[in-house]
């Protein structure tokens, strides 16, 4: 059984995200507290998953975000253009002069090594796209007009703010009558959701949304904290024993919300900060899909797998529309999305499908 896509023909894009971008200042192989320079990149969970089906796969993508009209977000834009991401749909507001009713979101990132794990720390408040509401995009002309196949957003943007958790509900609902496939990262964060009625609120949106969405992705954590349901023996490692109890707790979440016609994960054992055992695993249509296992993978940063996992599981769907086939593209698109500095990825097609295929690391000439 295959997802009901619309055909790549009738559609302006492949694939659209709602989500905040942020630009993302990164020390490098030093700490945020005792460095003395910052890399500059772009990065947002949402935002991801269109860079990496636009840079990687080359899909045609869009995003939806709002940015102050300043320099800062003009920096911001300029990147998402060097990712080839449409930005037709981006809003922009006025600078007040100093920031203070409204700014563009940073993200400062530390990468981790051995035992010291990556450290976030995020200054977005009073940012442009937290301030998005309903009506502020035009989604019958975006979906029914120019036409979408896949459109994606997720639990931090809907944490947000109460407008922005508004605006996601509306989206999806407008994505599933016009018959987009929808995906939903829940990327539950306590911190966002603490402000704004905390876990209770977080189900409850959450529980809205899910309503309308057909691929639904997050961990153990995510779908206990954000839906309800529970796991038992759950810690921040998935044992092999313990796999058999998520199963479980996917088999409910679909019974309950049927319009599931996916549910993901990325399967993740934390060694060290810098190596990991990483997997994946899809429920789609009965079954459970398991990716290849990458055993001990060296991770140089770690920020932004679970958004390439994404990109690359639409990506299996939209090209293929092959469940097995899917959970190998993200979790193969994940793992080398790791290998690499920032939030996106950097990596082509050829080199998913040879990590796919079994290839080695082996210097190629």
């Amino acid at each position: 059984m295959s997802l009901k896509i619309k055909s790549a023909s009738d559609c302006l894009f492949d694939q659209l995200s709602l989500g905040e971008i942020m630009l993302r200042l990164d020390p490098g192989e030093g700490r945020v507290r005792t460095t003395r320079s910052f890399r500059a990149w772009e990065g947002g969970g949402e935002y991801n998953v269109a860079r990496g089906l636009r840079k990687c796969f080359g899909l045609r993508t869009a995003v939806c975000t709002a940015f102050v009209d300043n320099e800062v977000g003009h920096l911001i834009e300029d990147f998402i253009m060097q990712g080839g991401v449409a930005t037709d749909f981006i809003q922009w507001r006025p600078d007040d002069g100093i920031g203070r009713t409204i700014r563009n979101g940073l993200n400062f990132t530390e990468r981790g090594f051995g035992v010291r794990g990556a450290l976030g720390v995020s200054d977005r408040g009073n940012t442009a796209a937290s301030q998005l509401k309903p009506g502020d995009f035009d989604w019958e002309h975006i979906f029914g007009k120019l036409g979408v196949r896949w459109f994606h957003t997720g639990g931090i943007f809907a944490a947000l703010s109460e407008t922005t958790a508004a605006l996601t509900i509306e989206a999806v609902k407008a994505a599933h009558r016009h018959g987009t496939i929808v995906s939903y990262d829940l990327n539950y964060r306590p911190s966002l959701w603490k402000s704004i009625g905390g876990q209770k609120k977080a189900r409850e949106v959450n529980r809205e949304i899910a309503k309308y969405v057909d691929v639904m992705i997050g961990n153990e954590e995510d779908f206990t904290a954000s839906l309800g349901f529970e796991v038992e023996g759950q810690d921040e490692n998935i044992s092999h024993i313990e796999l058999d109890a998520f199963k479980a707790m996917i088999q409910r979440a679909v019974a309950e919300f049927p319009n599931f016609q996916v549910a993901a994960t990325t399967l993740r054992k934390v060694i060290t900060a810098t190596k990991n055992d990483w997997s994946a695993i899809c429920y789609h249509a009965g079954e459970f899909h398991e990716s290849r296992l990458y055993p001990e993978l060296e991770i140089m940063d770690r920020v932004g797998g679970g958004d390439s996992f994404a990109s690359g599981l639409a990506y299996g769907f939209l090209q293929h529309n092959d469940a097995a086939k899917a959970v190998n593209y993200g979790a193969a698109h994940g793992a080398l999305a790791m290998t690499t500095p920032g939030d996106t990825s950097m990596v082509t097609v050829k080199e998913v499908e040879k990590l796919m295929g079994g290839g080695s690391a082996r210097v190629v000439r």
